[in-house]
């Protein structure tokens, strides 16, 4: 390199260090200000953690001054959301306002937030591994988006991960999966401070790590030393010191971080006599900085491992770092909340050149840091994008199932029919399964519209008589099956969710597993709506109803994810024309701002599908659907003019609902039955009569009119909590019937008699109710 090039570049790497000294300095004030300045009346601790945000300031200004483009897109760990901030204020993208918010009502919020920070975020984090992984199914969506209707682009997917967030299993299930290996424009940077929450982590095992990302067909990169280390490596005794840093314990080389410079000639070169000879002709301040020049603090050296990413596979840099870096606290194995002093935080503003008094000035207008400042902006400035609108979707396809059918079949047959009736809007859906797509009855779905691929792949079993289920993978398939790995499942879904707002092309993202499986999902589910994400999840088959397969399959509690999920509307329907109008209905509010996601929860217990009672006339089959959309319906009214009891049945259990309340007229107890097919747009309905919400109430008197108000008993396959409020709805005397305990293998005749679901345990709870 010439002397002009050396001095271009020397001058370089100084302007990016004043703006990371900058960045630095704003992260660490925006957290003392929410703790120390902001006034807090209540004594609740409010939190941020400078030391995590510090470990980070390298990597970010390095990633965002330099080498981030518009089209790329960052996932930013949790703690290190002040730095994010702190550079979205240099850039002009957030007011000055906000710096003073952090953690406050309608302010930053503590973790990267997509939709609640007034800044750009390109991925919401704070659920551990959740946020790491976005990424990853952030580049399948737009995959998926630009191979099938248009309009994605380009760009890499980044991950500023923690170390500590390796320890996730989410993590781990998405870098394992097969069609991940061909990602090449996911990138993640790990953050290796080799700190937790509590402790410094004697063996992270940095190797070990490196290896698995290997062994998953990742480019790995790593960052482990900073060019002052290295320049001090190649003199004499730099090889014995090279080999003594890489042989120390991380426990050792923190404790380093906290010593004198005469502490450090004493402990750092161990017995070897030649390390301690280099070690001897360095001055304090060399000492001092040598020992904490570790790579992802170094700017040229991120730089040089930025630039060698190979995008035809995914990558992973590992960045040594020094948790607190800049800071007081920087190395402590405590350091992890704590906030610095008054008098520290003055030395670290003398330090960097910033004002206590003055803690938000931008760089001077006509310097050379503001210009930069703005061309950066203005290269990652990206256009807003409009969403296009979803294709017109039927409300009712018009056709009556007969015969016996399950809701779960019931699925498979209306995304069928609705590629006849709206090929437009059946263009736009795409269904993930992880390797269940033939036992969830979705296979003549994969057969009709293929799965994808990034690639056209052979499909050797085409020619095999014996083949039903048809694997055709190519670009314009529109579904993907992933792993046994729900995580990963739910993760994908959020992301498809997310096209219409990232860009501007809406899907119509259905997840189907196993709804035993849907409580792990769970998590990673909410918090992908947390995001922004919409999707339908449908869990299938469910409860004691999928009777010989035993306790370990009976799913209990999932009828309460409609309850108190945010974000999702939650069915489960009885008869597969529910199905149908509970399924277009969930389409029709997805990919759009005022959208929501919903859950279905379906079962392989064959229904007579008479037993509906589906009118015939256009406008009362029209109200029936409007009913079940809404979430019940009367689905048998007794010829009395008061029955002397109400049956509330949901799901499967219908069958035995109608079946008890034919005995019991039998027995001449008069008896309505409704069909509940939302719970938790039914409990919306009660709280807003009572002025608590803003959900339509008008259903409460068309499926339980007080003037039919009566004892009532309600019953699910499923925790007898979930309908437990329908008795406060008239105030009425009521009994819950559903599962509490673990289940057992058997028929479903014996299953239901075992936890008091069938016909008899029905009519007894009734006349009990009479008495």
């Amino acid at each position: 390199m010439t002397s002009t090039a050396l001095d271009r570049e020397s001058a370089r790497l100084a302007m990016l260090r004043s703006v990371e000294q900058r960045v630095l300095w704003l992260s660490t004030a925006i957290i003392d200000h929410a703790n120390r300045v902001r006034p807090n009346p209540t004594g609740l601790k409010v939190g941020g953690h400078q030391a995590s945000s510090a470990s980070m300031v390298t990597i970010m200004t390095a990633l965002w001054f330099e080498h981030l483009r518009s089209v790329d897109r960052v996932s930013v760990k949790p703690h290190a959301s002040p730095v994010l901030h702190a550079i979205n204020y240099l850039l002009g993208e957030l007011d000055p306002a906000y710096l003073t918010t952090l953690r406050s009502f309608g302010g930053l919020q503590s973790y990267p937030s997509r939709s609640k920070d007034p800044d750009p975020v390109d991925y919401s984090t704070g659920s551990v591994g959740i946020g790491a992984t976005a990424p990853i199914w952030g580049a399948l969506a737009r995959r998926y988006v630009e191979s099938t209707v248009g309009g994605a682009g380009t760009g890499r997917q980044y991950s500023l991960v923690g170390d500590a967030e390796l320890d996730e299993g989410a993590c781990w299930e998405a870098i394992l999966d097969p069609m991940v290996g061909e990602l090449g424009e996911v990138v993640w940077i790990v953050d290796l401070n080799r700190q937790s929450l509590d402790r410094v982590v004697p063996n992270i095992g940095a190797t070990r790590l490196q290896g698995m990302f290997d062994a998953a067909g990742w480019q790995v990169l790593t960052v482990k030393y900073g060019r002052l280390l290295h320049e001090l490596f190649d003199r004499p005794g730099g090889d014995a010191l090279r080999r003594r840093i890489d042989e120390m314990q991380n426990p050792e080389y923190q404790r380093l971080l906290r010593c004198t410079p005469d502490q450090l000639r004493e402990r750092l070169p161990g017995d070897d006599a030649s390390s301690a000879a280099l070690i001897g002709q360095l001055d304090d301040d060399t000492l001092h900085r040598a020992i904490r020049n570790l790579g992802g603090h170094d700017l040229a050296a991120l730089g040089d491992a930025l630039r060698a990413i190979d995008d035809t596979r995914p990558t992973v840099i590992f960045a040594y770092t020094v948790k607190g870096y800049g800071l007081a606290s920087e190395g402590h194995p405590q350091n992890h909340s704590s906030l610095l002093s008054a008098d520290q935080l003055a030395e670290l503003a003398t330090r960097v050149g910033a004002d206590v008094d003055a803690p938000w000035e931008a760089f001077p207008a006509d310097s050379g840091l503001a210009a930069l400042c703005s061309e950066v902006a203005a290269r990652l400035r990206r256009e807003p994008v409009t969403a296009n609108p979803v294709p017109a979707l039927p409300a009712d396809i018009g056709r009556t199932p007969s015969g016996r059918a399950t809701t779960q079949a019931a699925l498979g047959r209306a995304l069928l029919d609705l590629t006849r009736e709206a090929p437009e809007a059946a263009r736009r859906v795409v269904t993930l399964c992880p390797d269940v797509s033939s036992s969830t009855n979705l296979g003549g779905w994969v057969n009709k519209v293929g799965v994808w691929s990034a690639a056209e792949r052979v499909d050797w079993f085409a020619d095999d008589p014996e083949t039903i289920l048809h694997w055709r993978e190519r670009p314009s398939g529109q579904h993907l099956e992933l792993g046994i790995a729900e995580t990963n499942l739910v993760g994908l879904l959020g992301e498809f969710g997310a096209t219409w707002s990232r860009w501007g092309q809406p899907l119509m993202p259905i997840g189907v597993l196993y709804d035993p499986f849907v409580e792990r999902a769970l998590e990673p589910w909410s918090f992908g709506i947390y995001a922004g994400g919409q999707s339908i999840l449908v869990g299938t088959p469910s409860g004691v109803s999928l009777a010989p397969e035993g306790g370990a399959h009976q799913s209990i509690s999932t009828p309460s994810v409609g309850l108190e999920q945010p974000g999702c509307i939650s069915y489960e329907p009885a008869f597969a024309i529910d199905v149908e109008w509970t399924l277009l209905a969930s389409l029709a509010r997805l990919g759009r701002p005022d959208g929501s996601s919903a859950y279905l929860r379906l079962s392989t217990r064959p229904v007579d599908q008479a037993l509906a009672a589906v009118p015939a006339d256009p406008a009362a089959r029209e109200r029936r659907r409007r009913q079940v959309v809404a979430g019940a319906y009367p689905i048998r009214r007794s010829a009395s003019e008061r029955p002397a009891v109400t049956i509330a049945a949901m799901g499967a259990v219908l069958p035995d609902a109608l079946a008890a309340a034919e005995r019991l007229e039998a027995l001449g107890t008069p008896t309505d039955v409704v069909c509940v097919t939302s719970a938790g747009l039914v409990f919306d309905a009660v709280q807003a009569r009572a002025g608590r919400g803003e959900a339509d109430s008008w259903i409460l008197e068309a499926a339980f009119p007080a003037r039919r108000a009566a004892p009532m008993v309600t019953v699910l396959d499923g925790h007898p909590h979930t309908l437990a409020f329908l008795a406060g709805i008239n105030q009425v005397r009521a009994t819950h019937l559903g599962v509490s305990r673990f289940g057992q293998s058997g028929d479903i005749e014996q299953v239901y008699r075992y936890h008091g679901l069938d016909t008899d345990s029905i009519i007894g709870a009734a006349l009990d109710l009479l008495d």
